[in-house]
Parts: C-alpha cells; sequence; structure tokens
C-alpha cells in the first residue's frame, strides 16, 4: 500500500496500489455503516476506511474495500481486489453487513497524490461527498452533513452520481453481487450466531 521505502506514491500511481498505510485509530465489526461515517465525519479524520464485508468477515471467499477521507468527507473508493472503483464500489458493498471496520489517520500530504484531480488518475474512483452515506445507509441528513463539510468544489458533485446510475442500470450485475453476499453473511451469521445482527 505504500511506495518504495515507504514514500509518498507519485500522482500517476494506481490508487488501490499505492495508498500509504495510515496509523490505526480504531478497529470495531458494525451491524450499518451509518456509525463509523458518522464517527469519522465527527472526527475530521483524514486518512481512509478499510472495509471487510459481510461474507468476507464471516469466513467467506470475499474482498475488502476502502473509502479514503479528508477531514471526514469521502474522497475515493474502491474494492481492493479490483473488482469495482468509485460509485461501482459503494453499489457492490450496500447490503453487505455486518461489516468489519478500521479507521486509519493519515497526514493530508500523503494522500495529496491520490486525491488530486490534476491530470484525472483519480477520477474513476472519486465519490460525491455524501455518496457513501447514500448510498450505504439511507440516511439522507448524514449525507446531507457529509455534503456540507466538504469543500465548496465538491459540493456541487454530481458526476459520481450519473456513474453510479449507470451502474445500477445493470440489475443483474448488481442484484447477482448483493444475493451471494448476502447468502454468504447469512449462511456464515448462523454458523457464529450472529444472525440477528445481519441487517436485510
Amino acid at each position: 500500500m505504500t511506495g518504495a521505502n515507504g514514500s509518498t506514491p507519485p500522482a500517476t500511481a494506481p490508487v488501490r496500489e499505492h495508498l500509504p498505510r495510515g496509523d490505526l485509530v480504531g478497529a470495531r465489526v458494525a451491524t450499518d455503516f451509518a456509525a463509523p461515517l458518522a464517527a469519522s465525519l465527527e472526527d475530521g479524520l483524514t486518512g481512509y476506511l478499510r472495509l471487510e464485508p459481510g461474507d468476507a468477515l464471516l469466513g467467506a471467499d470475499g474482498g475488502e474495500a476502502v473509502i479514503t477521507l479528508a477531514d471526514g468527507v469521502p474522497v475515493l473508493a474502491y474494492d481492493a481486489g479490483g473488482d469495482a472503483d468509485g460509485p461501482a464500489a459503494l453499489a457492490a458493498l450496500a447490503g453487505t453487513t455486518p461489516v468489519r471496520v478500521e479507521r486509519y489517520r493519515l497526514p493530508a500530504d500523503a494522500l495529496a497524490p491520490l486525491h488530486d484531480t490534476s491530470d484525472g488518475h483519480s477520477e474513476p474512483f472519486r465519490v460525491a461527498p455524501g455518496a457513501p452515506a447514500r448510498e450505504l445507509t439511507g440516511d439522507e441528513a448524514l449525507a446531507e452533513r457529509t455534503r456540507a463539510a466538504a469543500p465548496p468544489e465538491r459540493r456541487g458533485a454530481g458526476g459520481d452520481h450519473d456513474a453510479l446510475a449507470a451502474f445500477l442500470a445493470d440489475e443483474e450485475r448488481v442484484e447477482a453481487v448483493r444475493r451471494e453476499a448476502r447468502a454468504e453473511a447469512r449462511a456464515r451469521a448462523d454458523e457464529w450466531g450472529l444472525a440477528d445482527q445481519l441487517a436485510e
């Protein structure tokens, strides 16, 4: 996740391969995505969330996802396995609770090359500020608080939602991802006695 010798990666480096390793500030298993997103916003966390969704958490073959943050506001999102970026990564995450959340802190300058928009390298990974709250939790109030906390130039971001809408138009792909994740999560939850904690 780091550049050579722990150095900050160049701006042209692929995002998922060159996110610097941050300092772990907290880890928990959550029954929904609202609490870790809200906590990151309230703390003004600059760094990232590492998310292990239900199927991976409960022992099935599954990946993890990452959401980067600047002052608590989401900037980039991706599936660490390379299957989905940006809004598509959020769509794949939806409904995959319980989720193990690890929160990592990084200096702002360590994330700056990845968040830089000058050459477009981060564009496929970018999400609108309130998109994770809206798409993963359905909490419009949290989404609006997050949008309001974003820098002025990001508050009107709408292209991300257009991309999400295009992804969601492929209903077969989305539903297949969700069905598989939920089925695996339910099966593993029964084994671990966590069935009551799974969100429908």
